[in-house]
């Protein structure tokens, strides 16, 4: 199995929460003029591709455990000077390599629900559509917001499970 799987789920969790939160407060500085992250490049070259694909890597990882890829992809493609909408291209592309490999030991042992993954897929034709013609037409001030919502919600839910998980049973 993968190194994550190895961790534990609490570090996972603690890890994920506070990188997240972490994220999140450096979009917030970028926004109100704070951190100099850009915001007009459609490329990255040098040592920021690198960590860009490192970066998106450990996200695939980590999204096997059920954390989420698209917010976290969406601040590592925004943090050092992209334009937010070339993240949606990187987001889908990397979600067409990452499903297939991250799904292929499940589908071979059996190891999941066929009316959750139905579920899943249909609410997929509907969130395409949705984010092709709403999201896209979101002024990007509103997108990024709505992105920094979704991942401090997301830090919170992850770290108050860390913290529920940490407590002995019966409590």
């Amino acid at each position: 199995m993968g190194l994550v799987a190895r961790l534990s789920r609490r570090a996972v969790q603690l890890g994920m929460g506070f990188a997240l939160l972490a994220a999140v407060t450096a979009m917030l500085m970028s926004q109100l003029s704070l951190f100099p992250a850009g915001g007009t490049a459609i490329g990255l070259q040098g040592w920021r591709l690198a960590a860009g694909v490192v970066g998106n890597f450990l996200f695939a990882a980590i999204s096997t455990l059920g954390i989420g890829f698209y917010a976290p992809c969406m601040t590592l493609v925004s943090l050092p000077g992209m334009n937010p909408a070339t993240a949606f291209p990187i987001m889908m592309g990397s979600g067409a390599f990452l499903m297939p490999v991250a799904s292929s030991r499940s589908v071979w042992r059996r190891a999941y629900f066929v009316p959750v993954a139905a579920g899943l897929a249909a609410g997929g034709l509907l969130g395409v559509p949705l984010a092709a013609f709403v999201v896209k037409s979101l002024p990007l001030t509103a997108l990024r917001y709505l992105v920094m919502i979704v991942v401090l919600y997301a830090a919170v839910l992850i770290l108050r499970s860390a913290r529920y998980s940490a407590e002995p049973s019966g409590k």
